[in-house]
């Protein structure tokens, strides 16, 4: 079983700034709270006796311990930065790392927005409270027990006032922690709901514009916006009582100070160098017991952040490889073995059922069915993005479990139903299938795709930029390029997920006797909505309610299927009609 990862772990290289930033502040709050004794030294043996040699030589002290605590701020706040910003480096790689090795179920489990709220806004808050840990929450209790200290030497009466105020303040802080954090945990759930309205909006804008969803959309995100702003103020509500508690607890003491101080000045307990001094530290005190309400606020809110990074960190996918993985794959050819599957993981929600199918290695298979017939699943476990609840699949004669998941998946090439092309010119496009290839394999293979007679017409031909997701090419485009990069591959296994949809039937035509010429050694699985598209493949696979209902040839299937011939006789009269 993998060990969990704490948030600590992610210091990594930074270790060194981390533990130099509090030493540094140690240094500088030791400074801070001596230059008031020493300054109280300054008015009593000083400027009351007199003493010019005494002023100068306390005056010198207390302005070198001033330049000294000013240098070891400034360090303290140089590494601490240091270390926040890499710790929060850290944290997002390795949160993206352990997202990479997700299974498609583990990243249906946090959703899209959640991921990027993790990544971004959590991250954030961590790297605030982080910052104020090994600075702030370091200095504030040491500068409050070292300042309470040298109160208690100068005045023991007057010292135990902080020790009534202290635990008030402690108690009130305790209520509002416990009762902010869950509505943050809240809060954060709603923000990677707005993440997913924001993205889901965008991705389909053009969609929204031509059914004039405008303010449809507007009142999606208006909602979840309201939802997110009473729970922030449900939180703001119960965190604005720190200052009042704060304001309550600093002038009580200032008030009884000053009252118990003064009767101790007038009645000569007390010179008027001890009170100067006395005062610095009260100061002192409640500055820290402010500043440390502070910093417990940002780690109520952080503390939500933190829980929902350190879930994403742990995240196991649910699919590994085996103890010594299969690194290579013999040929191209597919069996199924009883094959049931549920992404519920529950035997009475399958959407595959018994599934039995053996492919040569070189075959051509055509998928054909309705929608929700189960097509794209019994093609996405051959590349194991799924694993069979029931059964197995064996690819190359060896079960795909007992693959390394990377060499199964270098021999299988997939264009998925949504096709996705990325940031960047055509050629880097293309060398997803195969990072170091030629320009002269770019072309050939762009050639059996039918895409090189229209890369040729833009004018910086392979060179073309494409846009996020592929917005400046047409869907026609983009299907031919993804079938140029998955050929690029030269796979074993070749799977188009109705990936011809978008071109013309010549076009796909095409494909199709490229395929057959120029990678007859490929086993081909086709999924299509047109029967022209997998008329001439050597298996045509019917599904129905997540079985494979019928198989055969185009032809025994005409004969022996009443699905298929209703299907074909629809597209033929349709296409009649149209000529």
């Amino acid at each position: 079983m993998k060990k969990k990862r704490g948030l600590v772990s992610c210091i990594q290289e930074f270790k060194k700034d981390t533990i130099l930033t509090p030493i540094f502040v140690i240094g500088e709050v030791a400074f801070d709270v001596l230059i008031p004794m020493m300054t109280g030294r300054l008015l009593t043996q000083g400027v009351e006796a007199g003493n010019m040699e005494r002023i100068f030589y306390y005056g010198g002290i207390v302005v070198l311990m001033a330049l000294a605590a000013l240098l070891l701020g400034a360090l303290s706040g140089r590494y601490a930065a240091r270390a926040a910003t890499g710790f929060s480096r850290n944290l997002r790689r390795e949160m993206y790392r352990n997202v990479q090795k997700f299974s498609f179920s583990n990243i249906d489990k946090f959703s899209t927005g959640g991921i990027i709220t993790r990544l971004t806004t959590d991250v954030t808050n961590v790297q605030m409270a982080f910052m104020m840990i090994i600075r702030i929450a370091v200095r504030c209790p040491i500068m409050l027990i070292c300042a309470w200290v040298l109160t208690f030497t100068i005045n023991p009466r007057l010292a135990l006032v902080f020790l009534v105020v202290i635990p008030i303040l402690g108690l009130g802080l305790f209520f509002i922690m416990t009762g902010a954090h869950p509505i943050f945990e809240r809060v954060f759930k709603r923000y990677d709901h707005l993440n997913n309205v924001v993205q889901e909006n965008l991705l389909g804008i053009r969609v929204v514009k031509s059914f004039v969803r405008e303010e449809h959309e507007k009142e999606k995100f208006g909602k979840v916006s309201q939802e997110i702003y009473m729970d922030f103020s449900k939180a703001e509500k119960l965190i604005a009582f720190n200052m009042p508690l704060m304001q309550l607890c600093v002038y009580a003491c200032i008030l009884t100070v000053s009252w118990l101080s003064a009767h101790l000045v007038v009645g000569g307990s007390m010179d008027v160098g001890q009170l100067t001094s006395m005062f610095s530290y009260i100061m002192m005190i409640l500055m820290s017991l402010m500043m440390l309400s502070m910093v417990l606020v940002m780690i109520i809110l952080a503390r939500a952040s933190a829980e929902r990074i350190t879930e994403l960190l742990n995240e196991e996918s649910d699919l590994r490889n085996g103890e010594n993985p299969v690194e290579e794959v013999k040929d191209g050819s597919v069996v199924f073995e009883n094959v049931s599957f549920s992404y519920a993981k529950d035997p009475s929600k399958e959407c595959l059922k018994n599934v039995n199918l053996n492919i040569k290695s070189g075959e051509t298979v055509g998928i054909l069915g309705g929608t929700g017939t189960s097509k794209t699943t019994l093609v996405q476990l051959i590349p194991r993005l799924y694993d069979a609840t029931e059964g197995r699949i064996l690819v190359g004669g060896v079960d795909v479990r007992d693959y390394d998941m990377d060499a199964l998946r270098e021999q299988v090439a997939m264009v998925l139903q949504k096709n996705v092309l990325f940031s960047g010119t055509i050629k880097e496009n293309l060398r997803w299938g195969k990072k170091d290839a030629t320009d002269e394999e770019m072309v050939r293979v762009c050639k059996l795709a039918q895409a090189d007679p229209f890369i040729q017409e833009f004018p910086d031909k392979y060179d073309t930029y494409i846009e996020q997701g592929g917005s400046n090419v047409s869907g026609g485009q983009k299907q031919r390029l993804c079938i140029a990069r998955a050929l690029l591959k030269k796979p074993k296994i070749l799977i188009l997920d109705d990936s011809t949809s978008a071109v013309d039937t010549k076009t796909d035509a095409l494909i199709r006797k490229a395929f057959r010429e120029e990678i007859p050694d490929t086993t081909k699985f086709i999924i299509a909505q047109r029967i022209s598209s997998i008329e001439d493949a050597d298996k045509v696979l019917v599904m129905d309610g997540g079985r494979i209902s019928a198989m055969g040839t185009h032809g025994e299937l005409l004969q022996s299927c009443e699905i298929y011939r209703e299907i074909y006789e629809s597209q033929t009269k349709g296409g009649s009609e149209d000529e």
